[in-house]
């Protein structure tokens, strides 16, 4: 067991009190899988035994609509989000508006503006770990040369076989322009305007009949393993899982990556807003962190976690190396603009339906 950090021992100081409360729980709500083990072990068991509180999971698939419908029923307190959707269920009241930079302070070496990734905080939630959307292949597909550009997975001369994408036009719409050679910097720009759409979807047009959509988080490594495609969209925390706990012959392509932020929030109403800006507090520490990447490959919001990541608990792989926002993976790696998705929301989603009816 690894000696109590600083942070832990500050933190058992001031919530004592609450240890003696066996009935306090909290309700946390996350994506489940392989990730959510990860965050079981890495964050909710550690806060139970440093607190006394027991943390009730809920799984869901996302979305701001989820909260309307299921939220107040199901009784969450603490929501894990991908950022654009915060920055959206905060704009329509549906979660808590808290200074999530003195949620932050603790007794770290750095000062939490320059320990924090850039655009960390915001009105209603707070970064905890960078994630990226990658494409992975299956090694048997392919016997002689490998998929290695964002080029590649619209190449279907030189890669045949089917492609499995979320069925939104997230992402796909940014890796067609950068195969088209559209430079990193330029892409959402170009988005932004009729022009870039329409030179995006004429793109995605060249993969129409090729591709098979999911929805669920778990399929694309699945259809991976099974054969039903040998290219997939997917997240590089479930790829990598499939390849260390499954032993899917999977290869991640790094170029192209679309990184994004995975965030903390607070529902508007939690029973105790108190007990959730705790749980907060402890869950976005730098010890909690690292321990997270330990077990799945998200990189930490916090810089003074990352010399805090070793290896794998149970395979023994070097974990920085899986990182998205290792060094040698960002080259060619673009940083998803949450506003931009947040506000194009609806065009976007518009003309994406359109494309699918063939319109």
């Amino acid at each position: 067991m690894r000696p109590l950090s600083t942070f832990t021992a500050f933190l058992l100081i001031c919530v004592m009190p609450l240890c003696g409360q066996a009935s306090d729980t909290i309700t946390v709500v996350s994506w489940g899988g392989a990730y959510e083990d990860a965050q079981r072990r890495a964050i909710y068991e550690p806060f139970t035994r440093a607190t006394g509180v027991k943390v009730e999971t809920v799984t869901y698939g996302g979305g701001v609509g989820a909260l309307d419908r299921r939220a107040d029923k199901e009784r969450w307190d603490v929501i894990d989000m991908i950022e654009d959707q915060a920055i959206s269920a905060c704009d329509a009241g549906l979660l808590a508006k808290i200074d999530m930079r003195q949620v932050a302070e603790t007794q770290q070496p750095l000062a939490v503006a320059d320990d924090f990734v850039p655009g960390a905080f915001r009105a209603c939630s707070i970064a905890q770990n960078v994630y990226s959307t990658v494409f992975a292949f299956n090694d048997r597909a392919f016997l002689g040369e490998k998929p290695a550009t964002i080029s590649d997975f619209f190449d279907l001369v030189r890669f045949p076989g089917k492609r499995a994408l979320q069925r939104t036009p997230d992402v796909i719409l940014e890796w067609a322009l950068m195969s088209e050679g559209v430079p990193i910097s330029q892409v959402y720009d170009l988005l932004s305007t009729d022009r870039g759409l329409r030179l995006a979807f004429r793109k995605l047009e060249s993969l129409r009949g090729s591709i098979i959509w999911w929805q669920d988080v778990a399929t694309p490594a699945e259809m991976l393993d099974d054969g039903r495609a040998v290219m997939a969209s997917g997240y590089n925390g479930r790829f990598f899982s499939a390849s260390q706990k499954d032993g899917v012959p999977i290869t991640i392509v790094w170029d192209g990556q679309v990184i994004g932020y995975e965030v903390w929030a607070v529902l508007s109403g939690a029973r105790d807003q108190g007990m959730a800006e705790k749980f907060l507090r402890f869950a976005t520490a730098s010890e909690q962190m690292a321990s997270l990447s330990e077990l799945i490959p998200y990189g930490p919001a916090r810089r003074s976690a990352l010399p805090r990541i070793g290896l794998h608990r149970k395979t023994g792989v070097p974990m920085r190396d899986h990182l998205p926002n290792a060094p040698q993976h960002t080259a060619r790696a673009l940083f998803g603009d949450a506003l931009w998705y947040a506000r194009t929301k609806t065009l976007r989603t518009k003309r994406f339906e359109a494309w699918l009816r063939g319109g």
